[in-house]
């Protein structure tokens, strides 16, 4: 009994040795392109990828769309199937790419800003190991003959720097502890309503309202995009506050050009 569980231990360490080797045999950088091309203006962000295996692989780059959903989870879209989208303002050369064993290659993504427009918008990158398949192995859904083993994801962001268009409200904060709970827990909405990519700090504020103290029970950091609604989780050991009656608030910070922003409820400590 001993040697079976002893042999499933080792296999499973094998396992995750194989795992985490496929995992990190190719890198790339940088992790997030940040464009700022004025209307009209082009531009040009070197993307970098190192093949850390120890045979030739083969490389593809394509692009796709995101959505941002309340949870602030990021969902793949087509290609310039978006409002918001970049695609069709980027360039890749070359698309495809084949590396030996430790070798650095440097590719060229670049983005032609279009005469007239402002507008923030954005993309993923995806490079893609990837190896060919002869005609007998290929899945004939894979037309391009190459068979994906993993792939790592860039951001690619644009804004121009004229684009000033900052706006956001944050809203309805309200308590979500049920029964099971050992933290109280709160929400509340944040609206991205301007024209923006903005990185965003949120405090959760309680002011007794006897002593008027103000005790910072937490601060949360996250990245809103245009045209988004996010829903933000908060909370609070049930003991971090003495018995009273106290104004809770959620208070947004989204950059230095920009007042801050908030919503508060009121709660009892017993």
């Amino acid at each position: 009994m001993k040697k079976s569980i002893l042999k499933l231990s080792l296999i499973f360490i094998i396992f995750l040795q194989l795992l985490n080797s496929s995992a990190q045999d190719f890198e790339v950088s940088p992790a997030i392109m940040r464009f700022s091309a004025e209307p009209g203006e082009s531009k040009t962000i070197p993307l970098n990828i190192i093949n850390h295996s120890n045979k030739k692989s083969s490389f593809v780059i394509v692009l796709n769309d995101f959505i941002v959903n309340k949870e602030g989870r990021k969902i793949d879209m087509p290609a310039a199937s978006t409002e918001h989208s970049l695609a069709n303002w980027i360039s890749i050369n070359p698309p495809f790419v084949e590396l030996n064993p430790n070798e650095h290659r440097q590719i060229i993504v670049s983005i032609q800003a279009p005469i007239g427009d402002y507008t923030t918008k954005w993309a993923s990158l995806f490079v893609r190991s990837a190896e060919e398949q002869t005609a007998t192995l290929a899945d004939k859904t894979i037309q391009t003959g190459l068979m994906v083993r993993g792939q790592i994801v860039v951001q690619i962001y644009q804004s121009p720097p004229s684009n000033v268009n900052y706006r956001m409200k944050i809203i309805g904060l309200k308590e979500i502890t049920t029964g099971s709970d050992t933290l109280r827990r709160f929400k509340a909405n944040v609206d991205n309503l301007g024209d923006k990519i903005s990185k965003c700090k949120v405090t959760l504020l309680a002011s007794d309202l006897s002593t008027a103290e103000d005790i910072i029970l937490q601060v949360i950091n996250f990245e809103s995009f245009p045209d988004s609604q996010l829903d933000i989780k908060l909370e609070m050991a049930k003991n971090a506050l003495p018995p009273g009656k106290y104004a809770l608030a959620a208070i947004l910070d989204y950059g230095k050009q920009s007042n801050l922003e908030g919503t508060q409820m009121i709660i009892t400590v017993d």
